[in-house]
């Protein structure tokens, strides 16, 4: 069975094609991307085993880069496919929907759940609702899978999935610790137990990327998660604020003179690491500074690095210890500061680097110090497997 993942953004389409044979095998037959849609030099990207293709043409929307993939999917050149119906789904990274969660076929009412939360995951719900609409109308016969972020989360204890809120916030507005980046802590929870061959493997998986999340994993289930009812909770990401006090907002309302439209715009899109620092959103630049003497480049990271710290010590308890501390995304498994900071100290805690292996981990990479009581690991995810995975589980009816 041929599932084709699809990352979607407001201008791009970026995807992976995967063969999920029958014996559990698992290949992944092609990768590309369209950049730029909408514009007349939108640049499109194939990979597989036959070779790359690149090229630049005028694309006016995601229908159009879905057909594109197609037609560079069965190409005679570069193509794996003999014809794209043999594609048996599209299957989307979904983020956020109202009384919806898990794996779900696309419909309308699926749609309008996540229209129902397009302000609460206002940088990824407008453009999926819109690329999926389209899609659906384009390619009626193909079905359109919403694996959503939500879903792994879903077997964390009630308790420390609620706020202290009138219950029917929680029970009838869905407002509650609803937790993302499902598909990797998902893919890092199975790796994990499969590298240490402990099925009920005590994980706290580190995704630390543009977007950032702690979660706390016990024999493959989530059990707590830094995000909370938005993707703006929890740490600080590259430009949306991570955890805030709500009651901030009258004094900001008062003090600026803007509306809370404008206030909400600053909080998703220009604050965090780029709000901190000054420097802009990559850490890459933001590390940069500090090491060139920047006071607020330094205190960015230190924030980041402070907040991470918060949550491991508090998954450390709620697991009663780990097995297992993972760095992935690209600043888990990119930085050697990062993971430094946070690991800095914690030897009462059995918990200790090795400086060597820290400073040139690639890949799969332990980086622990010899007779660290607890591993210290950077794994790359794979979030697309996991949805593949998903999809073809909902297509042969092994899911709900």
């Amino acid at each position: 069975m041929k599932i084709l993942v699809a990352n979607l953004g407001s201008t791009s389409f970026k995807y992976r094609l995967y063969d999920l044979a029958n014996g559990g095998h698992e290949t992944l037959l092609a990768r590309g991307s369209v950049e730029r849609i909408g514009s007349n030099q939108a640049k499109v990207e194939l990979k597989s085993a036959k070779g790359e293709f690149e090229m630049v043409e005028p694309i006016a929307d995601h229908g159009d880069a879905v057909k594109i993939c197609l037609d560079q999917l069965t190409d005679s050149k570069v193509g794996v496919l003999e014809k794209a119906s043999d594609v048996a789904a599209i299957g989307f990274k979904a983020v956020h929907a109202k009384g919806l969660t898990g794996v779900q076929f696309v419909t309308e009412d699926v749609l309008e759940a996540m229209e129902a939360f397009a302000s609460v995951a206002p940088a990824h719900n407008p453009p999926y609702i819109k690329a999926m609409r389209m899609l659906g109308d384009r390619f009626p016969s193909l079905p359109l899978i919403a694996a959503f972020e939500t879903g792994f989360h879903r077997t964390i204890p009630e308790a420390n999935q609620r706020y202290a809120i009138p219950e029917h916030w929680a029970t009838v507005y869905g407002v509650r610790r609803w937790g993302f980046h499902g598909a990797s802590h998902h893919y890092i929870g199975g790796r994990m137990a499969e590298i240490l061959g402990k099925p009920d493997a005590k994980i706290i998986s580190c995704h630390l990327g543009g977007s950032s999340s702690l979660c706390a994993i016990k024999g493959g289930k989530s059990q707590a998660c830094s995000l909370g009812m938005s993707p703006q909770s929890g740490l600080p990401h590259n430009n949306r604020v991570g955890d805030f006090d709500v009651f901030a907002l009258p004094a900001l309302l008062r003090e600026s003179g803007q509306s809370l439209d404008e206030i909400l715009d600053t909080l998703a899109n220009h604050s965090g690491l780029e709000g901190l620092s000054g420097a802009g959103r990559d850490l890459r630049d933001i590390e940069a500074e500090a090491k060139a003497g920047n006071p607020q480049a330094e205190l960015a990271l230190e924030v980041f690095i402070s907040s991470t710290r918060h949550y491991l010590g508090a998954y450390l308890v709620e697991l009663g210890g780990a097995d297992a501390i993972v760095f992935t995304g690209g600043i888990g498994e990119n930085s050697v500061r990062i993971r430094s900071g946070v690991c800095r100290d914690l030897d009462w805690f059995g918990i200790a680097l090795d400086p060597a292996k820290n400073a040139t981990a690639k890949g799969e990479a332990l980086v622990s110090a010899e007779g660290s009581r607890v591993q210290v690991w950077t794994v790359p995810t794979n979030e697309e497997i996991i949805v593949a995975r998903q999809a073809r589980d909902l297509l042969t009816g092994k899911s709900h």
